[in-house]
């Protein structure tokens, strides 16, 4: 019987400047400056990443779609959408209170 093909695909690590992937056998760095949806992720958001084809991956939680090769040379990808998070800004805090 023949068994099923699965497409590697696995975050390795997670640093305060990018996200490293493993695809087959090849490393490959996420940069946030390329790729900002990820730098506001939780590690479970960016864990959750699935491969449907050999040149394509998909974080469901974050609703973020790219090809392996617009990782590799980003700069053949010079559109990208902008990150959408926004930090929280705390109120100041009313007089006499502090």
């Amino acid at each position: 019987m023949p068994g099923t093909t699965t497409l590697g695909a696995e975050v390795t690590n997670v640093s305060g400047h990018c996200v490293w992937m493993l695809i087959d056998d090849e490393e490959l760095a996420l940069p946030y400056s390329e790729f900002p949806w990820f730098k506001a992720a939780t590690i479970q958001q960016i864990l959750n990443v699935l491969r449907p084809t050999a040149d394509h991956l998909y974080w469901p939680d974050l609703d973020v779609d790219l090809s392996v090769e617009s990782i590799r040379h980003p700069e053949r990808f010079p559109l990208r959408a902008k990150s959408t998070f926004q930090p929280r800004h705390s109120p100041d805090p009313p007089p006499g209170t502090l």
